[in-house]
């Protein structure tokens, strides 16, 4: 749905009709399964602005617009998965984003986005930390009770 987008210009909404209207033709998937690849279609697409300069900081030398395509559409989707689905735990994100890498794209773009996905989990990892700890550290200035 998300190279449908892509490469064919249609709206997250019209890939995930065409996509519901062949797969009922074909072989119908589960409510719960289509719910999940509407909302990552959905978010995916309206997150890629956001997505693509981390991408990009963590891809040394390749900028988004030159990656092919279809690594390009897995880095967006597990990127997407990793800040905004906590419900997976990265490492299935990361092992499924590599899985479809080398099913769809090669043997390469599997480590490429291997490499990329890593690096990318650690900042976020990084950053949740340093918030929490960030949030459990008094305020400057403030004084403890005295005893």
């Amino acid at each position: 749905m998300l190279y449908q987008c892509e490469a064919g210009g249609a709206t997250p909404e019209q890939a995930i009709l065409t996509h519901g209207q062949i797969e009922q033709a074909v072989q119908p998937g589960s409510p719960e399964a289509d719910a999940f690849a509407s909302r990552l279609v959905l978010g995916t697409a309206g997150h890629a602005e956001e997505i693509d300069p981390i991408i990009a900081a963590s891809a040394e030398h390749w900028r988004p617009e030159r990656m092919a395509l279809i690594d390009r559409l897995i880095l967006r989707m597990a990127v997407y998965q990793l800040r905004h689905e906590s419900d997976v735990p990265s490492v299935v994100v990361i092992d499924e984003a590599v899985e479809l890498a080398r099913r769809f794209s090669g043997a390469e773009s599997g480590r490429f986005v291997n490499g990329v996905l890593d690096a990318i989990r650690k900042k976020i990892e990084d950053r949740r930390q340093n918030s929490e700890a960030g949030s459990r550290q008094p305020e400057a200035g403030s004084r403890k009770p005295e005893a």
